[in-house]
């Protein structure tokens, strides 16, 4: 019996080689295991890695010409695609929100390609969609942050670093690292960094942005949103956006259920980029699970930031149901 691979390249030339047996001879793990003088679990662990590591891409199409009757609504009312992953009552919020980021992490290689430049926002949900990506092979892609992550009381740097690299590993990319705080103390200190030629070099790479992916940082989600619970409000921070009737952030740009932004008061000491800036960019990727978000996502749909809304079943009825 063959001993598991034990180099990365022998690791994957076997993968291959069974996922080509599998999925496109359609033969028995058993039929594979003789073929490859191995175990069938090492051919069960073989399959997992192709899967894994990209060299096998996994689509499940629905039988039904337009698609799910919930993505049709939704694509139907905001002229956003919409992907509905299915989610029952009973699962968890933190489960919810791995299964939804799993399926946007895998979603991702359909919209990132070579010679891409790709904003990346932070927060609970970005870091679990980094965790799920599948590699693929680009070249000449650039991530880059959008919006700064430090505050009072940390830089933020490793924390934001951490979910940069993972996209980076995963597209072969360069990263562009936006090292401010979230939001300034003041707009005056906000304006004079705007002026700083690094500052102007970040700006003008987001300004060409193919790809945006970002969730929707709320205060009313059961999985909190990094923002709101990580240091980077004051006590009359939470004022001002309650006076504001905030209902979420895009990468620390704050908004209403309307979704107007450009009045509200605390988005003048913010790093993240203007709504304005972010409709112009071609493809943007928006992830949200949980019920909770429904506000969040209202308002989201509303600004017209939006192409691609990745969501769990029970927060899509919601936003049907809300009109």
């Amino acid at each position: 019996m063959v001993p598991e691979p034990d180099t990365e390249h022998a690791r994957t030339l076997a993968a291959l080689h069974a996922a080509q047996m599998y999925y496109l001879q359609d033969q028995t793990m058993e039929t594979i295991a003789a073929e490859l003088h191995a175990s069938r679990s090492t051919v069960s662990r073989l399959l997992s890695y192709a899967r894994s590591a990209g060299i096998v891409d996994i689509q499940v199409r629905s039988p039904f010409a337009a698609g799910a009757p919930l993505e049709r609504s939704i694509a139907d009312r905001y002229r956003v695609h919409a992907y509905v992953v299915p989610a029952p009552s009973t699962l968890s919020d933190v489960d919810r929100l791995e299964r939804v980021a799993l399926t946007a992490a895998r979603m991702l290689n359909r919209f990132i390609d070579s010679n891409m430049t790709v904003g990346v926002a932070w927060g609970s949900t970005m870091s679990a969609i980094s965790r799920h990506l599948v590699p693929k092979d680009v070249h000449n892609a650039v991530i880059v942050q959008l919006n700064g992550a430090g505050n009072s009381q940390s830089s933020g740097v490793d924390y934001a670093s951490e979910i940069l690299r993972r996209f980076a590993t995963a597209y072969s990319a360069t990263v562009q690292q936006f090292p401010l705080p979230a939001l300034f103390d003041s707009p005056k200190t906000r304006d004079a960094f705007w002026l700083e030629r690094g500052t102007r070099r970040l700006l003008e790479i987001q300004a060409r942005m193919d790809v945006a992916v970002f969730g929707l940082g709320s205060p009313f989600a059961a999985v909190p949103s990094q923002v709101y619970v990580g240091g980077y409000l004051e006590e009359q921070d939470y004022a001002s956006l309650g006076e504001d009737k905030v209902v979420g952030d895009i990468a620390t740009v704050f908004y209403r259920i309307d979704g107007s932004f450009a009045d509200v008061a605390l988005n003048a000491r913010v790093t993240g980029p203007s709504f304005d800036v972010l409709r112009r960019v071609a493809r943007r990727v928006c992830v949200a699970a949980g019920e909770q978000k429904l506000a969040s996502l209202q308002g989201a749909l509303a600004a017209g930031v939006v192409t691609d809304l990745v969501l769990d079943e029970g927060l899509a009825r919601r936003l049907i149901e809300a009109g």
